[in-house]
């Protein structure tokens, strides 16, 4: 848990607490500050703590829509949202969520310094849009389509995604030591950087500039196609066919891959490539070295 959490009970004795109880309905703690929130249950309604600041959430569950809209320096641990709890943070800066189980979708929408850690999303579809400055550390995503759209400056270690479409369009981002099963991850990205990760699924970075991928195992069809400044470092492709069209990379790869096609411009380095694929419609036949170890086995 980090210092920011661990921080919190030290504050929690400076504050007003609401205790053991629940709310329902429309805007019951509209505008609250500065309080603590343990054990509270919020019933089905809307907007709960809409244009609430500094408030600190503990073994707390929500049922309603809408609960953090507009707010600031929310703080949460250990508490759930419900499936019915939809699109409950939005438009809220500095929060921090730690140790939490969030089963509802639409999860953060134009949300600027959030940190996540230790919590698991099991229906996490269309969460974090259009965020800015997020921390993941150990957390996990399912049936998590179109996750961290339009994001940027995004910083992740430790993180299991079950959902396609991951990252469109999303900017500065740094991933480690990630399971991505993603078709069409990372479109239209720019300045991204993976390390130490498996990248599962078809069509991997199409449209991306500045792709770097460090020590990553890459499987699907047609992965990273159309990509500008491409760079791939110590990496294993499995299964892997029709790659880099149209691309322009630096590329070693320390397995064998299925085919290559119309690459154009840079260099690749692998094992093997069974197929080296330029063909009439190649934009620059000659503009791409292409070095193999081994011949490819037939």
């Amino acid at each position: 848990m980090s210092a920011q959490i661990k921080s919190l009970d030290a504050q929690i004795y400076n504050r007003d607490k609401i205790c053991d109880t629940f709310y329902e309905g429309e805007r019951p703690l509209y505008a609250e500050h500065d309080k603590y929130l343990h054990k509270v249950r919020f019933y089905p309604g809307e907007s709960a703590l809409k244009h609430s600041k500094n408030i600190m959430v503990k073994h707390c569950e929500f049922m309603g829509k809408y609960p953090f809209w507009h707010s600031n320096e929310i703080f949460i641990e250990q508490s759930l949202f419900t499936v019915y709890a939809r699109a409950a943070i939005w438009y809220t800066e500095n929060i921090a969520m730690s140790n939490c189980v969030v089963e509802a979708p639409k999860m953060f929408r134009r949300v600027s310094n959030l940190k996540i850690e230790n919590t698991r999303f099991p229906n996490a579809g269309e969460t974090l849009w259009m965020c800015d400055d997020v921390t993941l550390v150990n957390v996990e995503m399912r049936g998590a389509d179109y996750v961290f759209m339009n994001c940027e400056n995004i910083e992740i270690d430790g993180f299991k995604l079950q959902g396609n479409y991951s990252f469109q369009d999303a900017k500065n981002v740094t991933i480690r030591n990630a399971y991505l099963d993603s078709k069409d991850a990372f479109w239209g990205t720019e300045n991204v950087t993976v390390y130490d990760s498996v990248l599962d699924g078809e069509y991997l970075g199409w449209h991306s500039k500045n792709l770097r991928l460090v020590n990553c195992t890459i499987r699907g069809e047609q992965p990273l196609c159309y990509a500008q400044d491409l760079i791939m470092e110590n990496c294993v492709m499995e299964q892997t066919d029709l790659c880099f069209e149209y691309s322009t990379l630096n590329a070693e790869i320390k397995s064998d891959i299925i085919s290559v096609k119309n690459p154009l411009s840079g260099s690749i380095k692998a094992r093997s490539i069974g197929d080296i694929i330029i063909d009439k419609h190649s934009k620059n036949p000659d503009g791409c070295s292409i070095e193999t170890e081994f011949e490819a086995k037939a």
